[in-house]
């Protein structure tokens, strides 16, 4: 079985060359979108990090679920945020459990 190399092209006059210059917003990564987060969020997810170590994650989950069975939207909102910061993966589990109950 032959292999052919194909070399990336790097030609500016090349077919692609417009492909990759397509207009690309230029935020950062780890730019903090609109709503709730920033700095005060930050500071509440390491203070929180700080007290709790490395369960900090699941406690914030904790705190969050409380928060949704109890009626808290505002402190769900904020729990969820603090678990995300700590954990991108867990928020995704309690949002799946949450849907899974029944509404009143």
């Amino acid at each position: 079985m032959t292999i052919h190399f194909a070399a990336a092209c790097s030609n500016p006059t090349s077919n692609l060359a417009g492909l990759r210059r397509a207009a690309l917003p230029l935020n950062a990564a780890n730019d903090n979108d609109s709503g709730i987060g920033g700095d005060q969020l930050l500071k509440a997810a390491l203070r929180h990090f700080a007290e709790h170590g490395l369960s900090a994650a699941s406690r914030a989950r904790l705190n969050a679920e409380n928060a949704f069975f109890d009626g808290r939207s505002e402190d769900y909102r904020w729990w969820m945020a603090i678990c995300t910061a700590l954990d991108r993966r867990m928020p995704a589990a309690v949002e799946f459990r949450n849907s899974l109950t029944p509404k009143r």
